[in-house]
């Protein structure tokens, strides 16, 4: 097994993949204190080229992580905040008359960035909500009928309140299964909430942004994803993803199961999991570690069972302890 191993990661160099994700968390590490999983998950979204949603009550650093993460790579960056009254011209833009020309000339909005951060996306109503969908599926955005590409790379990266449902609205379906990720953020232990204290009272003033290099450029990161399109996903891996997709479907507990674009999202981060932790082949675990980030919001509970207090955690599990794991 052994000699396996060894001929594998001669196959696809990963060694300085590896050693640029273990700079970024330690980059991040110098302000975000135990956050690992949430970090070690953004790294994956990006390296798989989807969008997150992070979910958690107000002032656990949710912004401040997602801001900082921004700053370790050399792409540009625009925030907006959601708001009800926010209208697509936005975020998207706005076609201006030009007085001397009198041509209409297209002023880019917020979206056209590389890393965009949407605070308290379920703010704004379902017009503003739409004008998200090409943007994020096809990294475009069609206004007074020119479509204007978008550079890459280009990550959303959006986070909600799931406590206040006051002035909110509930982001359609098809509009979650965009989202690649949904990162649930919990309170800190008390240990970390110490640090956290801490950090904050040794910082003496100074900016968290201030403290946070670039490690990683555009280009980079393209060389990146396309080490990691070429990971090997043997047939039993593929079968393993699709039996546990397909499970979602017919599961008593679930009035809604994943798409086949979960299992695809599924696959896409465990190849990417795989290539942080310096394997250039897919294992069930890496499958293990993508399901719940990929499949927490693509699938609803039965009322019944939301009723109970069930959550889609709990049948994730049960789900992976009926599904054989490939040998």
């Amino acid at each position: 097994m052994d000699n396996q191993d060894l001929k594998f990661n001669n196959r696809i160099p990963l060694e300085d993949l590896k050693n640029t994700v273990e700079a970024i968390k330690l980059e991040l590490g110098k302000v975000i204190v135990g956050q690992q999983e949430f970090i070690e998950l953004l790294i994956v979204a990006l390296l798989a080229d989807g969008h997150v949603l992070i979910e958690g009550v107000p002032g656990i650093a949710k912004t401040v992580t997602a801001k900082l993460f921004s700053k370790v790579l050399k792409t540009d960056f625009s925030r907006i905040q959601f708001t009800p009254d926010l209208m697509p011209s936005d975020v998207l833009g706005t076609s201006v008359l030009n007085m001397k020309t009198s041509d209409f000339e297209f002023h880019k909005g917020p979206i056209f960035s590389n890393i965009v951060l949407i605070d308290e996306i379920n703010r704004a109503p379902a017009k503003t909500q739409a004008a998200l969908f090409e943007t994020m599926e096809e990294r475009q955005a069609t206004v007074d009928g020119t479509t204007y590409s978008f550079e890459a790379p280009f990550m959303v990266l959006a986070t909600q309140n799931p406590i206040e449902q006051e002035g909110t609205y509930a982001l359609p379906e098809a509009q979650l299964d965009r989202f690649i990720f949904k990162i649930k953020v919990d309170y800190p232990t008390l240990e970390d909430e110490i640090k956290i204290i801490q950090t904050h009272h040794d910082r003496k003033g100074e900016k968290p942004q201030t403290l946070i290099k670039p490690i990683l450029n555009a280009q980079e990161l393209a060389a990146y994803k396309t080490k990691i399109q070429s990971i090997v996903v043997e047939e039993k891996i593929i079968k393993y993803i699709a039996e546990l997709v397909s499970k979602t479907r017919n599961h008593p507990h679930l009035y809604l199961g994943g798409s086949p674009r979960a299992s695809i999202s599924i696959l896409n981060t465990a190849k990417a999991f795989a290539a942080i932790n310096g394997r250039d082949f897919v294992t069930p675990e890496d499958v293990k570690k993508s399901l719940k980030p990929v499949l927490n919001h693509r699938i609803i509970l039965t009322p019944e069972r939301e009723m109970e207090g069930m959550s889609t955690e709990n049948v994730i599990d049960m789900i992976v302890q009926s599904v054989e794991v490939p040998r």
